[in-house]
């Protein structure tokens, strides 16, 4: 599946970094939200992705936006990627890539998700997709504008 400007995005739950349970729907319910895909933890394009999105976390939540990445790494490695960076947002473990195959973000060949971010509103229409896997700030960017920042 790809998933495009206007699209619905699938429901689905993942545990997320702090023990707790993602549920796309019941997210939604509290507005928009900026949901990124990237391929590894403390590698060097996938950190540049985080902490853009950790540095521009306060005017995101200012307009709205809530921050969520995803990846294929356990939950003990999103745990001390988040606390070696500081990122006060949560991090969704897709172990097997059944979400990430969902929105169109499943890299096969590597077993990982491709760097894809999407931002959503409260009624899981998609507002946003940026799929660029060698550019990460392109994704602030990308969410920052739908904030309307």
């Amino acid at each position: 599946m790809k998933l495009n400007v206007g699209d619905t995005a699938p429901d689905f739950e993942l545990p997320m970094t702090g023990g707790g349970i993602f549920h796309l729907n019941e997210t939604l319910n509290a507005g928009k939200i900026v949901l990124y895909f990237y391929p590894k933890d403390f590698t060097p394009g996938c950190t540049v992705e985080a902490c853009g999105f950790r540095d521009e976390f306060t005017e995101l939540a200012q307009s709205g936006l809530r921050v969520y990445g995803i990846s294929t790494d356990s939950m003990e490695s999103h745990e001390r990627f988040k606390k070696e960076y500081n990122l006060p947002f949560e991090l969704l473990s897709d172990r097997g890539g059944k979400v990430a195959k969902m929105f169109g973000a499943f890299n096969g060949l590597f077993k990982s998700a491709n760097r894809v971010s999407f931002v959503i509103d409260r009624n899981g229409k998609i507002l946003s997709a940026t799929k660029n896997m060698f550019a990460p700030k392109s994704h602030i960017r990308a969410a920052r504008e739908a904030g309307g920042l």
